[in-house]
């Protein structure tokens, strides 16, 4: 594709590089540079990339584009914007594949994984269907899994994602869309034709700062989609729908919701309600426990309805739906008194959600073990350790991923929470160690929750991801006879 066509819909300033050549590949890392390619320098958290234009052009880059023109005579496009620009160039690059299918969005605090999975269940019911979804568990296109690193994919990578799944014959693409993707322009230029917010609690605050700015990061999607589906129960629900020039339309237990619940059921396998509108009452049923999944579920009919599929239709191709990976996931303990779960809870309100849940079908004592990310929102550890001692019968503070912090120097900041109750809790810095302590500790009838980690099959210590998988070392000391 020759330049000037990848920049079709890019804001040019200026430019020096000659737009009638061809360009047979695209960077924004200047060490994956090769001859031809067109080097993306963008201003990031950590480097500049306009500080490693010369190099890109040494590995063989032919131009720039860039913020700021570059010194020593290197071909450059100047455009206003390098974020976007990626985002535009990648879409052109790989024929705007978006525009080929019908594309979801789901963003919020929690709940964006198990929602999106409720949608791809309820499309793929749909003559003719195939669903692509892109997520913190896996990618996914149809039954086929990928791997992922992060919830949202850089935008000329997710374009390339988008082409695969175009090409594959998806007509859906169900995708988490983070605040960072959102503010970092990861998804500029995508249109959704239904965008869901869940709701907004306290995380990634030592990247947005304040919760006004994390919600205003969110309230970009309903920038940019035809409908928006909103959590009407959640305060934070006014601001994310300000501005949106799309239709809204709203759910939760609320009677003032489009699309309510009533008559929920929270059972230790699963919830049931009744899904109510203006014109209708469903029963729906989900096989997977916790009152929050009441919302994740209300969330996935939502979007489904805006996207014409009747609520009957949906409630039935939910009955079936598996269990997602990491959330409320039961782990076999065949022989054992005791249940033990895995969940993603790493956040104030996730730990609350799935610790209340517990609570409520749980025989015996509920055992919550949690740490907090390193290089992470330092306020929301102390937060944590006052919601486990407030909803658990016991707790076991430990670590998550330390990544560049000491993890008894974030223990030393969860402790405080835990201070001055009457919750008794014990301190096992080792995840393994502490896991098998709750093992050893379990009476008839208790649940450990291990919260944290969810789908994740590592801990990442420095900068290093080890394996550990919690479903793995659980199996591993039962069959050595503990």
């Amino acid at each position: 594709m020759i330049l000037k066509e990848l920049l079709e819909g890019v804001e040019i300033v200026s430019a020096t590089a000659d737009l009638e050549r061809e360009i047979p590949s695209v960077c924004y890392d200047s060490r994956t540079a090769r001859p031809g390619s067109l080097f993306v320098a963008m201003t990031g958290y950590a480097f500049d990339g306009h500080e490693f234009i010369a190099q890109a052009y040494q590995h063989g880059a032919c131009a720039a584009v860039c913020e700021r023109p570059p010194e020593g005579g290197v071909p450059y496009v100047q455009v206003k914007n390098s974020r976007r620009a990626l985002a535009v160039i990648g879409a052109n690059f790989y024929g705007r594949p978006a525009d080929d299918m019908t594309m979801i969005g789901v963003t919020g605090t929690n709940g964006k994984t198990t929602t999106t999975y409720l949608l791809k269940a309820i499309l793929e019911r749909e003559p003719g269907a195939k669903v692509g979804l892109i997520g913190t568990n896996q990618n996914m296109i149809g039954a086929e899994a990928l791997p992922t690193e992060r919830t949202t994919p850089e935008s000329f990578e997710l374009q390339g994602l988008f082409a695969r799944m175009r090409d594959a014959g998806c007509t859906h693409v169900v995708m988490e869309v983070s605040s960072h993707a959102l503010y970092l322009d990861r998804v500029y230029g995508v249109r959704y034709a239904a965008g869901v917010f869940t709701n907004l609690t306290q995380d990634h605050l030592d990247f947005h700062k304040t919760m006004e700015a994390y919600c205003d990061a969110k309230a970009i999607l309903f920038r940019n989609c035809d409908k928006g589906v909103c959590n009407a129960d959640d305060p934070w629900a006014g601001r994310v729908t300000r501005g949106a020039d799309c239709q809204i339309f709203t759910f939760g237990r609320g009677a003032n919701a489009d699309l309510r619940a009533e008559e929920a059921e929270l059972a230790a396998d699963h919830i049931a309600f009744t899904a109510v509108t203006a014109r209708e009452r469903v029963p729906v049923r989900v096989n997977i426990p916790g009152g929050f999944m009441v919302y994740n579920t209300l969330g996935a009919l939502g979007a489904a309805l805006m996207l014409g599929i009747p609520l009957d239709r949906s409630a039935a191709a939910l009955r079936d739906v598996p269990h997602v990976k990491g959330r409320v996931e039961v782990v076999p303990t065949p022989g054992k008194p005791y249940t033990v779960l895995i969940d993603y809870a790493h956040t104030p309100d996730g730990l609350e959600n799935v610790l209340k849940s517990v609570k409520g079908f749980a025989k015996g004592r509920t055992i919550a073990l949690f740490g907090c990310g390193g290089d992470r929102d330092k306020t929301k550890r102390p937060k944590m350790g006052a919601i486990a001692a407030a909803n658990a019968d016991f707790v076991v503070v430990t670590t998550d991923n330390p990544r560049t912090e000491s993890p008894s120097a974030i223990i030393a900041d969860i402790l405080p929470g835990l201070g001055g109750t009457k919750t008794p809790y014990v301190v096992i810095e080792d995840r393994v160690r502490a896991i098998r302590y709750c093992m050893d500790s379990a009476q008839p009838g208790d649940v450990i929750v291990l919260c944290g980690k969810g789908h994740e099959t590592y801990q990442e210590i420095g900068q290093i991801k080890y394996p550990m998988d919690e479903r793995k070392i659980v199996a591993g000391y039962l069959s050595a006879g503990k």
